[in-house]
């Protein structure tokens, strides 16, 4: 072990020995953003870098549960980026597969997909639906992957899934429109009946949502690093931790 990695491992314990499990968000979502960027400046390729920030995901998760995190939503692939040129989103989607394949063969999470499943191949289907069936004994840590996942794409879905839902048992437009509220609404999301996230962190310095969990993200709070999702330390993920807990969270008063 070089300096270095002695000087760090000391203020990654020194931060995590002052952090109060009793502040830690329940809930974190996590935008894995600067991949290519990252594999650019190391002189690799996007798919080297894909397959490095795929492998950060399963440090994470242990971090999360060494600190009693609940659930963690991952985003990892948007419907937009369903876009790009084949020969690059191939590539991708098998990273993805694998590392959904991965998180769901450790044994201490459940895997939940969230996004529009049906935009997705039908190879990337069954995987996540594996993934969901041969977690969803385990009571360890909610994982919520998020591929070919859109915010607005979600409030559509939720919105036609009620509408369906109540044409189904005869309510009238009338009717309907005189009942409707945000917790109806709320019922017909992805992640219904999970807590909404306390803390939303984004990797690589850009400072935006991009779409991600409009609805539940409305009183997050949210947390910025600088550094490229296969960069990501636990000291990194520690001060986002140390800087939630400091907040006074207002919920909007």
């Amino acid at each position: 072990m070089n300096l270095r990695d002695l000087v760090y491992g000391l203020y990654a314990r020194r931060v995590e020995g002052r952090l109060d499990h009793a502040q830690v968000p329940k809930h974190i979502g996590v935008i894995l953003d600067g991949n290519r960027r990252w594999a650019k400046a190391s002189g690799g390729t996007p798919e080297q870098g894909h397959k490095a920030g795929a492998s950060k995901i399963m440090e994470l998760l242990g971090w999360c549960t060494e600190t009693d995190v609940e659930v963690v939503t991952l985003w990892m692939l948007s419907t937009d980026n369903l876009n790009r040129p084949e020969e690059q989103l191939v590539p991708l989607l098998g990273i993805i597969e694998e590392a959904v394949r991965t998180i769901a063969a450790d044994g201490r999470w459940r895997v939940h997909h969230v996004g529009t499943m049906d935009l997705l191949p039908p190879r990337t289907q069954a995987v996540l639906k594996e993934a969901e069936e041969s977690t969803r004994h385990i009571g360890g840590i909610l994982v919520n992957v998020a591929v070919g996942y859109g915010g607005r794409q979600e409030i559509a879905d939720a919105v036609r899934s009620l509408l369906l839902h109540h044409a189904e048992k005869g309510t009238s437009f009338e009717e309907l429109a005189e009942i409707v509220d945000t917790d109806m609404i709320a019922e017909h999301l992805y992640t219904r009946g999970q807590p909404d996230p306390d803390l939303v962190i984004r990797t690589s310095g850009e400072q935006r949502l991009s779409g991600f969990m409009l609805w539940q993200s409305a009183h997050s709070e949210y947390y910025f690093c600088e550094v490229h999702w296969p960069a990501f330390r636990k000291v990194d993920f520690l001060r986002a931790l140390r800087d939630y807990a400091a907040r006074h969270r207002r919920y909007g008063t």
